[in-house]
């Protein structure tokens, strides 16, 4: 999936920057620090987390008809 994202392009130029100085691409600084995020806030990153967190959460019952 492809989304666009406004960058800043002083903010822009400093990730390139550190992406060339551990020689990684900007894709990879970008999906180092959305899993960063994700983590800090405590949701699932890959599938098998996901997977892992819905079977922790307790069943709803279903309404009757």
């Amino acid at each position: 999936m492809r989304k666009t994202v406004n960058i800043d392009t002083a903010v822009l130029k400093a990730l390139e920057l550190l992406a060339a100085d551990r020689h990684l691409t900007l894709q990879d600084l970008v999906d180092e620090a959305v899993a960063d995020l994700l983590k800090k806030h405590r949701r699932p990153v890959t599938t098998k987390e996901m997977f892992a967190e819905s079977l922790k959460r307790p069943r709803r019952k279903r309404k009757e008809a």
